[in-house]
């Protein structure tokens, strides 16, 4: 039976309860009529899942509100009609952060300005400082929460999938040596182990302040786990690209049982026939790297 997942994640969780401590501290310490809205997108900007990411985010935030303010209030000073000077400020931050290289989105400091140039009942300077202000708020127990509880950890997620991968393995050997002329495809476990390599580099972007030590071993054996199942892969796919398999060895034949690998091939390789040498290489190699992958997987 399949299993289903809780559809609340932890950072879920963790967003809430950011949006929850930064609407508290703002209440007492904001400074704009709006400081509820921008607490709470900064509480939530900064709940990225890495650190780098949520710094990213938090520069986003910070840059977003000061070019708008500053465009906003110059934009003041021109002589034109105020949607004609929304629409030239637009041009203007958005021709400033590709001078600057910026990958961040300028709608935010296109809002500010949008903002300060239609609401004439607003001090530009002062709307500017307390929006700062109360984004910051938000930003910093965001950050502090993000950082602090449950940074974002997928090792079990990686240790479900590599075990996954030893189940497609003896699947994929088992249709390559059932008889018939039908090669499998090894994308599917490619596209897995790319999978893998994508988690590990979230996981090496976290910055661990709890048992740090545990973390930082799990992510090393997982990594050679997925250096190991990136070389099966690799061999799996010279099995597949053959234009025919060869016979297998008594002995590769004997192992291959061992795992459970049902071999409907029942010929047995011939000595010099060039498919049989490269066929029981490659099944060498692939057994030799299955074992060390489970001896590194049993390690965590």
């Amino acid at each position: 039976m399949r299993k289903h997942r809780f559809p609340i994640g932890l950072r879920i969780w963790k967003t809430s309860a950011a949006i929850l401590v930064a609407l508290l501290i703002v209440e007492a310490y904001g400074a704009s009529t709006s400081k509820v809205i921008f607490a709470l997108i900064g509480a939530a900007c900064a709940m990225d899942v890495t650190l780098k990411a949520s710094l990213k985010s938090c520069f986003a935030q910070v840059c977003g509100v000061c070019f708008g303010a500053v465009f906003g209030i110059l934009m003041l000073y021109v002589p034109i009609d105020s949607y004609l000077s929304v629409a030239i400020g637009f041009i203007l931050v958005t021709t400033l952060y590709n001078l600057l290289h910026l990958t961040i989105s300028p709608v935010l400091p296109c809002i500010i300005i949008a903002t300060i140039l239609t609401n004439p009942e607003i001090v530009p300077l002062s709307y500017a400082a307390a929006r700062l202000w109360d984004t910051l708020i938000g930003l910093a127990v965001g950050l502090f929460i993000n950082v602090l509880f449950f940074p974002y950890d997928s090792s079990r997620q990686v240790q479900a999938t590599i075990e996954e991968l030893d189940r497609d393995l003896l699947s994929f050997l088992t249709d390559l040596f059932d008889g018939d002329d039908s090669l499998p495809n090894p994308d599917k476990m490619a596209a897995k182990v790319a999978g893998i390599e994508k988690q590990l580099a979230i996981m090496g972007g976290q910055r661990w302040l709890h048992h740090r030590k545990r973390h930082k071993s799990a992510l090393s054996h997982l990594q050679v786990c997925d250096e190991k199942a990136r070389a099966l892969v690799t061999e799996l796919e010279a099995l597949a690209m053959m234009e025919r398999v060869g016979h297998l060895t008594p002995l590769n034949r004997e192992r291959l049982e061992v795992c459970g690998v049902v071999v409907g091939d029942g010929e047995t390789a011939e000595k010099g026939r060039i498919e049989d040498i490269v066929t029981n290489y490659h099944v060498t190699q692939v057994l030799a790297l299955r074992r060390e992958l489970r001896e590194e997987l049993s390690k965590l």
